[in-house]
């Protein structure tokens, strides 16, 4: 099993099992793809990547073209990736990762939930010992020689493969991100998706309740339309 598989599928599930909140998260991620590099996934290979990441979660064609023609018009919502950092209850380091239109809004909003369930934002920055960043890509597992792929991916930055659910997930660091995408697509591999992770390099035990009291934070945490993802240091299991 993956690194990051525990800390993240269950609470992945979860978050990502409200539709309307996967249509919100496509349509801003698409906008700022387009944004960035235009409204062509054949040249822009942020808005490619969102493309297949909204496949993966079922997105309907019609959904994604009218996401792209809606954020190449002139009147087009700018939203801003900004990430905020804090301590939940019991110190455990939180980031949360946002996609905003409105970052005063946004980083009122975070503050008031660290503040409320026990636990405060800090510097920009604070974490960057605590997490390693990562991106991790998907293809389909059929037909695919795992030793032979690994060999072949090694000079793209390969860190770790695995198998799951009849996919093959691929870890490299987050600098090798352009380099494995190219050299996925150049052997032929379709990415059903691709997405950037921060793993704990160094982990918190809980016990039952002070868990309790941290998910309450994560939860309302992922309640909010302009988070994306939340990563945190709490061991997985209990003392």
């Amino acid at each position: 099993m993956g690194r990051a598989f525990e800390f993240r599928k269950e609470r992945k599930m979860k978050r990502w099992a409200n539709m309307a909140k996967t249509f919100t998260r496509v349509n801003r991620e698409v906008t700022i793809a387009v944004k960035e590099a235009g409204p062509d996934p054949e040249t822009n290979a942020k808005l490619r990547i969102a493309i297949q990441n909204a496949r993966a979660m079922n997105v309907p064609k019609d959904n994604i073209d009218r996401a792209i023609q809606k954020a190449s018009g002139k009147d087009a919502e700018d939203f801003k990736e900004i990430v905020y950092e804090g301590y939940g209850p019991h110190k455990i380091a939180v980031v949360v990762e946002c996609a905003t239109n409105n970052p005063t809004r946004t980083v009122a909003n975070v503050r008031s939930y660290f503040s409320k369930f026990g636990g405060e934002l800090t510097n920009s920055g604070t974490f960057n010992f605590i997490f390693s960043r990562d991106c991790v890509f998907k293809i389909k597992a059929e037909g695919i020689d795992m030793e032979e792929l690994e060999l072949d991916l090694i000079d793209y930055g390969l860190e770790e493969l695995f198998e799951e659910d009849g996919q093959i997930v691929i870890y490299c660091g987050f600098t090798d991100f352009g380099a494995m995408q190219k050299g996925l697509e150049a052997k032929g591999l379709e990415i059903l998706s691709a997405e950037f992770e921060r793993n704990p390099t160094t982990t918190k035990k809980l016990d039952e309740s002070q868990r309790a009291e941290l998910d309450k934070l994560i939860d309302k945490l992922e309640e909010d339309d302009d988070v994306v993802n939340v990563f945190h240091n709490m061991a997985e299991g209990e003392e």
